[in-house]
């Protein structure tokens, strides 16, 4: 059994440099992977091309390195928690590609399966459209997008086991299993790491095929990005 169980950080994140593109999965604040992040901004390599779906907030998450002005350019569909972000981007010290968000998972899935690009109707005759190729299929219109080309992802799972196999738990599905093998190099964080044969098969959600490092995070924090609570009566 191949064994992909790397130390921890330090190795995970030996090769990243600066310039390069990374992918963080996560919905929100949920399932993100919390501790490649903070020994990303510990690392202190910059000039990154983040893919995400969103920025995270100012002082958790992506956030932690915006502030470290780590980050050349955003590549999101949602950025509305963050005011640094929002600072950066309209002083032109960010640059920022805002994607819709069925049209950047599928971005996810194309590089993940091998796919250069696929069409899709989302964007057409607006500005998510310029400069792209279009066409007509069955008399609707469609826009050409490419599929992503990432260096690293950076992945986040509730547990693993040590030939790479995840189960994720709730809203972290979102975005995590899409991002899982679509970047050279794709790096698991799980809270719970087992031996291999293990999981139970029909439980697992991405195979292992599609890590190539996975190591147990620990210290999650899982903040909640806006929490809402009844009041007392």
């Amino acid at each position: 059994m191949i064994q992909k169980t790397i130390s921890g950080l330090d190795e995970a994140c030996k090769g990243v440099k600066d310039g390069m593109t990374l992918m963080f999965g996560g919905f929100g604040l949920s399932g993100i992977p919390e501790n490649a992040i903070a020994h990303l901004v510990k690392k202190g390599v910059k000039n990154l091309t983040c893919i995400s779906n969103n920025a995270g907030v100012d002082d958790f998450g992506l956030g932690l390195l915006l502030h470290k002005k780590q980050i050349k350019k955003m590549i999101s569909s949602y950025v509305g928690e963050n005011a640094e972000f929002e600072r950066q981007m309209l002083s032109g010290e960010l640059d920022v590609e805002l994607i819709p968000q069925g049209t950047l998972a599928q971005r996810c899935q194309a590089a993940q399966a091998g796919f250069p690009a696929f069409y899709t109707p989302a964007g057409y005759g607006t500005e998510v459209a310029e400069g792209k190729e279009t066409r007509e299929f069955n008399g609707k219109w469609y826009v050409l997008e490419k599929a992503f080309e990432a260096d690293y992802a950076f992945v986040k799972a509730w547990k693993g086991d040590t030939a790479g196999n995840l189960i994720f738990k709730g809203t972290a599905r979102n975005f995590n299993p899409n991002m899982c093998g679509a970047a050279k190099i794709t790096i698991a964080e799980v809270e719970e790491l087992v031996p291999a044969g293990e999981l139970d098969p029909n439980q697992v959600h991405i195979p292992g095929i599609f890590v190539q490092h996975i190591f147990q995070g620990s210290n999650y924090e899982k903040r909640i990005e806006q929490l809402t609570v009844r009041k007392r009566n």
